[in-house]
């Protein structure tokens, strides 16, 4: 007779954790995962022992009981039931608070009913039957050691792993899980005896396995693991259901979304391609939110890997490509719930099947879905705290930008794909220069102008005025108002050109292409707002002399011819860089 160790548990931490107040009790004699079995089984009891009941536990599970009872005469049913072998050695006492419906007699209403006697049998061949004979309430005995050494060997091996693995989670055991009971696994389970506050013996008792197991199975009950067909995505798998449901399409993804508050997400990848077509996944799915910077990273021909973890989620990302096909998963998961995290992933990774000839239309709800250039198929693009302009100033790939740009960063990208870090910063001047973290050859670099420039002249900053939501900088013009800032800084000279965020930091060109300043962030004074063509740039004396102290020889401009808008625009492109800063 199988017993359904999660109910078990529940029930047992309630007796033996607690005293046992209730007036009116049950005795629980079998649990089952499926209703249509505990139907059959509560009907077979029924035509043996009277008082027989059917309840659906809190987790989903049905159980058959009898009662219900007084304590005293429960627990004398309890014992007469057992020695007559009636119902199984491991049945225990229970009260109502574990159970909810009813669907053991039909259509009966008990469950809140108030305790009556048991009926027994006399013994006698008259049909006659008397009230059970109650007795001093008493805890059922525990086993021995040797007792329960001798009802340990009568577990299969199926249920012996499932105990190793119940203390390999609760974080016991961290040895094979092998089904052997060796001195491993007695350490582990005189740990556990020992933090549950029982002896410490190495052995569990039949009621400690019970407990034990049972307490794992009800956090599998809470994932709800169950096997998941989606036709539409050509792909089968175990998926925890209890934390995640269908939402919709949106190639190549089929999007299952949290429900009862789990903050679990569940992707499945689906679509025709080849290796191109995964490699390219493999990049895109780094530019997610869902798929955090820190994480391992594996890719081969025909498949990767993306994993991924910060203070907010965990996440796992697989995918290969097979037979013109791309098929895969990802999980999100909250973060600080690592060890349900394994379980479902597990689950997930051993069950995953791919239906041959099935993929997800790349057309599939077109038209119907909102768009948005921070989306990617429904999926939020990771994107930068600010975005500002920087250029590059040697052959190296340093770059110069405005030290505002790179304030309070997290992380600093050149073009949101080159990591860099600042090297040198001078806040009163504005500058910070920062070097890639591998070695990055651009087309070209500024060459800075020595001479004075001559006021009003025509000026133009290159930079990435709307912070990279175009591909390439923007260039803008105006002409060089004074030498010199508002406040008379020789370092600073002053531009009649309206500017944006994004392009501080940028390079100031004059008509030669040489660079004659990097424009600074809007600096209104207190208590005053200046006009909007009013911008201002370090100049390339101060420049120089900061790079020089930082040991870097700025490079001097031989150009003197004018040059025209075109080819101001591809060396504009050349050399400029977006600067980004993240969390």
């Amino acid at each position: 007779m199988k017993q359904l160790l999660s109910a078990f548990a529940t029930a047992v931490l309630f007796l033996w954790a607690t005293a046992v107040t209730a007036q009116s009790v049950w005795i629980q004699i079998e649990a089952h995962p499926r209703l249509g079995i505990a139907q059959e089984r509560a009907s077979d009891f029924a035509g043996v022992i009277p008082d027989v009941n059917g309840f659906q536990l809190n987790s989903g599970w049905y159980v058959v009981a009898l009662g219900p009872y007084q304590e005293a005469d429960a627990i004398d049913r309890l014992r007469t039931l057992r020695g007559q072998g009636l119902i199984a050695a491991d049945s225990f006492l229970v009260d109502s608070s574990v159970y909810q419906g009813q669907f053991w007699p039909i259509g009966a209403s008990t469950l809140n009913a108030p305790a009556v006697p048991p009926v027994v049998d006399t013994g006698a061949d008259t049909g006659v039957t008397v009230a059970a004979t109650p007795v001093e309430p008493a805890a059922p005995p525990e086993e021995t050691r040797r007792e329960a050494l001798r009802s340990e060997g009568q577990l299969s091996r199926q249920e012996k792993f499932n105990l190793q693995i119940a203390l390999q989670w609760f974080g016991f055991y961290d040895g094979r899980i092998d089904a052997s009971f060796g001195r491993g696994t007695r350490s582990s389970m005189a740990d556990w005896q020992n933090s549950k506050g029982y002896e410490p013996t190495g052995v569990l008792t039949t009621r400690q396995r019970a407990e034990l197991t049972g307490e794992y199975e009800s956090v599998l009950a809470s994932l709800g693991l169950e096997p998941r067909l989606d036709e539409v995505a050509g792909i089968e798998m175990e998926m925890p259901l209890a934390m995640v449901e269908f939402d919709r399409y949106e190639p190549p993804f089929a999007h299952y979304t949290a429900i009862n508050d789990s903050g679990v997400t569940v992707l499945l990848i689906s679509q025709m391609g080849d290796e191109a077509t995964l490699l390219g996944l493999y990049d895109i799915m780094q530019t997610l939110e869902i798929v955090p910077l820190e994480g391992e990273r594996e890719r081969r021909s025909n498949r990767f890997t993306l994993t991924g973890e910060d203070d907010r989620i965990s996440s796992y990302t697989h995918a290969e490509m097979k037979d013109g096909a791309v098929k895969g998963f990802t999980l999100i998961w909250p973060a600080g719930d690592d060890r349900r995290r394994e379980v479902a992933l597990k689950a997930m990774r051993d069950s995953f099947r791919s239906i041959d000839g099935v993929v997800l239309p790349d057309a599939f709800g077109a038209g119907t879905l909102d768009q948005s250039i921070d989306l990617i198929s429904g999926l939020q693009i990771r994107r930068p705290v600010k975005s500002r302009s920087g250029f590059y100033i040697d052959s190296r790939g340093t770059v110069l930008s405005t030290a505002e740009a790179v304030e309070g960063c997290g992380r600093i990208t050149f073009d949101e794909t080159y990591e860099a870090q600042v090297i040198a910063s001078d806040a009163e001047l504005g500058l910070a220069l920062l070097r890639p973290t591998e070695t990055l050859a651009p087309m070209d670099y500024a060459r800075f102008q020595a001479a004075i420039p001559r006021l009003q002249s025509e000026v133009a900053v290159s930079g990435y005025s709307f912070e990279g939501m175009l591909s390439a900088p923007t260039l803008t013009f105006g002409t060089l108002a004074d030498t010199k800032g508002l406040r008379g800084e020789e370092t600073v000279k002053r531009l009649a050109l309206v500017a944006g965020a994004g392009d501080a930091g940028g390079p100031v060109f004059d008509s030669s292409g040489s660079v004659l300043g990097m424009l600074l962030p809007p600096d209104d004074l207190p208590g005053k707002r200046l006009p909007e063509d009013v911008s201002f740039a370090t100049d390339a004396e101060a420049i120089a002399i900061f790079l020089s102290n930082s040991g870097h020889s700025p490079a001097a401009s031989e150009r003197s011819a004018s040059m025209s808008a075109e080819d101001l625009t591809r060396l504009a492109a050349d050399l400029t860089v977006l600067v980004s800063c993240w969390e």
